[in-house]
C-alpha cells in the first residue's frame, strides 16, 4: 500500500473570494517585468474573520510552493502560468479548476516573451472596484507592513532556443533581482 501526501488544498471558499490585478512596469534592472496581484475581497464569507481569511491566504501561498515575505529572496513557484488565447490562467495545486486573471494583449506578449510573472498575495483585503491610485495606496501600506507575499510563476516551455537563456533572454542579468542571471549557460 502506498500514501501519497497531498499540500492541502484551498478551501473552494477561498477560490470565489479572491480578486486579481495585472500589471507591467520595470523591474529593479529597469526591465519590463509582468505583476499578479491576488487579494481576497473585503467581506469574509460563511462567518469567517479576517484573521480566518488571511490564514486561507497563506494556506494558497503554501499550495503553491510557499511565496517570501519582501525582504527574502523571491521563490520560483513553477509552472503554474498558462495562456491561452488572449486569457491568463494560474494553476493551483489542489483546485479542480484554474484561476482566470485579467490581462490586456501587451501583458499577455510580454509574459510570452519572458517566460514569467511576478505573483504577489495581499494578506489584507481589497476590493475587486479598487482603482489603480487605491492599488498603489494598498501596494505601499501592505509593502511597509509586510503584507505581501512574492513568487514567480513560469509559463510551461514552449519550443525551446537553445542560443537563449530562458531566465534572462539572453541578457546576462536576471530581470526580477538585476544581479547576474542565475541560470545562465554560455551562451549569455
Amino acid at each position: 500500500m502506498s500514501v501519497a501526501l497531498l499540500p492541502p488544498s484551498p478551501e473552494l471558499r477561498l477560490h470565489v473570494s479572491l480578486t486579481a490585478w495585472t500589471w507591467q512596469g520595470a523591474g529593479p534592472d529597469n526591465r519590463e517585468i509582468a505583476r499578479i496581484l491576488i487579494t481576497h475581497t473585503p467581506a469574509p464569507t460563511n462567518g469567517g474573520t479576517a484573521a480566518t481569511t488571511e490564514d486561507h491566504v497563506r494556506r494558497l501561498s503554501g499550495c503553491l510552493g510557499g511565496l517570501a515575505g519582501a525582504r527574502e529572496v523571491i521563490s520560483r513557484l513553477g509552472r503554474r502560468l498558462r495562456l491561452v488565447g488572449d486569457r491568463a490562467l494560474l494553476h493551483v495545486p489542489g483546485a479542480s479548476r484554474r484561476l482566470p486573471l485579467p490581462t490586456r494583449r501587451s501583458l499577455n506578449e510580454l509574459v510570452a516573451r519572458i517566460g514569467e510573472a511576478i505573483l504577489v498575495l495581499g494578506l489584507d483585503a481589497l476590493p475587486q472596484s479598487a482603482d489603480a491610485a487605491r492599488l498603489d495606496t494598498y501596494l505601499d501600506a501592505a509593502l511597509v507592513a509586510d503584507r505581501l507575499l512574492f513568487g514567480r510563476v513560469q509559463l510551461p516551455p514552449s519550443t525551446p532556443r537553445a542560443d537563449v537563456c530562458p531566465t534572462c533572454g539572453g541578457s546576462g542579468t536576471d530581470p526580477i533581482s538585476g544581479r547576474a542571471c542565475p541560470d545562465c549557460s554560455p551562451h549569455c
